[in-house]
């Protein structure tokens, strides 16, 4: 086991993403995070490479302007997305979500793709577990 010090990001990382493509719609947006109970999906092409990422708050934000009309996700999620790699410290991690006040960072391998997510609610979570004295590396598993 890695010294606490030396954690990753893989260390806390999930690997089951849900995820959308440009031409996903914002209701099948808002249905996927409500089924899942989640706040962010990466948007995704062909190949898997991160080029957006949707925000329960983006979808919130133009549900109203949908009057029953199908609106690509493209047209409203963020495409500069913040990303960062299995390997990058887990505190440099955090501290990028301080930094920029963001709610999640998709994690990319080596050639761009998308390999997981670490979001605010997992370092609440290492912060918590912390809190009460508990050992909380995952090991890359699903929570």
């Amino acid at each position: 086991m890695k010294p606490k010090k030396n954690r990753t990001v893989e260390d806390y990382m999930s690997t089951a993403v849900i995820t959308l493509k440009e031409g996903d719609t914002i209701s099948a947006a808002n249905l996927e995070m409500k089924l899942a109970e989640i706040r962010h999906i990466p948007v995704v092409d062909a190949k898997g490479h991160v080029v957006g990422i949707v925000s329960d708050r983006d979808v919130l934000r133009h549900a109203s302007s949908l009057n029953g009309k199908p609106i690509p996700i493209e047209s409203i999620m963020t495409r500069r997305v913040r990303t960062v790699r299995s390997t990058t410290p887990a505190a440099d991690a955090a501290q990028m979500l301080l930094d920029h006040k963001i709610g999640c960072l998709p994690v990319v391998g080596d050639e761009g793709q998308l390999v997981g997510i670490i979001t605010e609610t997992d370092f609440l979570s290492i912060a918590q577990q912390a809190l009460r004295g508990i050992d909380v590396t995952h090991g890359a598993e699903d929570r």
